[in-house]
């Protein structure tokens, strides 16, 4: 709400006179019909209706301040913004090969760990359309760009261990993103690989793949997450006797590739992470999420409608009700 001529509100001096005039009035009058004696009358208790003789004054108040709001012109604002963004591109390549179920990111596996804070990712970017592609010995697009997150976090939380998870396909993970981004028009294309592992299937090489990605201008930040040397990893056992499944711990060597996991990132120039915890990660998506900002440029437009009329309309209804009391109830005999 504004005024649209606020100087109109100076008119509020002329309740001075007004209220001088009246109180003049009120002491320089006298009765104009004249008794021999007063004692009797003066015992009686005024009326209610001379008591609230001062309710014109009121009145005539309220009216000529409703009506100097209304030349002040009150207006009420409705605004509406104009949302530009030139927005970022994301597809996440999600490791999940079988040394995903590692125990190092205690009390969870590192697959489940890399997935929450996915999730903690995606949830602070907005505007931007967000991806999933998945990857063993094979790879697939989990979610295609979208802007519905609630989807994509929905999706990456069903993500599990397939019959593909037995070895890394780093190159064709990266391929499969490159697919789903070299059509994209958004001002940044990016790409953030997570894995554990060295590549081992697959036809297309890591480092080839990452140079045709960065001929299409697509930038990847590489995440090599899991602790150095021997590492605690679940395997499934079937007693040769029974036929009975039980699950073991288990130690195995940790292989991650960080070299050409570098490679990768440089190539296209992005930038490679190593996350020994769970603490790491995290910290490590936040720093891509500041690295990899969304412009957004916001219009404001305001239009205002006049509010001047239930002002002006009170004003004058208060008015004509003190001139007709004035005249009636409260008319004064000469």
């Amino acid at each position: 709400m504004r005024l649209r001529n606020p100087e109109f509100l100076l008119l509020f001096i002329l309740w001075i006179p007004m209220i001088w005039v009246y109180l003049n009035r009120e002491r320089k009058y006298r009765p104009a019909v004249r008794f021999s004696d007063l004692s009797a009358v003066k015992k009686l208790p005024p009326s209610f209706f001379v008591r609230a003789r001062h309710v014109l004054l009121a009145l005539r108040l309220l009216g000529t301040g409703l009506l100097i709001v209304a030349l002040a012109r009150p207006q009420e604002g409705r605004t509406d913004e104009e949302v530009s963004t030139e927005g970022v591109d994301i597809m996440l390549i999600l490791d999940i090969s079988a040394s995903m179920k590692a125990m190092d990111f205690q009390p969870d596996n590192r697959l489940t760990v890399a997935k929450q804070t996915i999730i903690d990712f995606t949830g602070k970017r907005q505007h931007d359309r967000i991806g999933l592609v998945v990857f063993g010995a094979r790879s697939f697009t989990k979610c295609p760009l979208t802007l519905d997150y609630n989807i994509l976090s929905q999706f990456i939380s069903e993500v599990t261990f397939t019959e593909f998870s037995s070895q890394t396909a780093i190159g064709t993970a990266i391929v499969t993103a490159a697919n789903r981004l070299k059509d994209s028009n958004a001002k940044s294309r990016v790409m953030v690989l997570l894995t554990d592992g060295a590549n081992n299937a697959g036809e297309i090489p890591p480092v080839t793949a990452a140079k045709a990605a960065g001929e299409l201008g697509i930038k990847i930040y590489t995440i090599g997450v899991g602790k150095e040397g021997m590492v605690p990893i679940p395997v499934e056992m079937r007693n040769p006797f029974t036929g009975e499944v039980v699950q073991q711990i288990q130690k195995i060597e940790s292989d991650l590739d960080e070299r050409t996991l570098e490679e990768i990132a440089s190539t296209t120039g992005g930038k490679f992470f190593r996350a020994k915890n769970a603490e790491k990660l995290k910290e490590i998506y936040d720093q891509i999420d500041k690295l990899e900002k969304t412009e957004i440029k916001t219009t404001i437009y305001t239009s205002y409608n006049e509010r001047f009329y239930a002002w002006l309309w009170a004003g004058f209804v208060l008015l004509m009700l003190e001139l007709v009391l004035q005249h009636t109830r409260f008319r004064r005999i000469p």
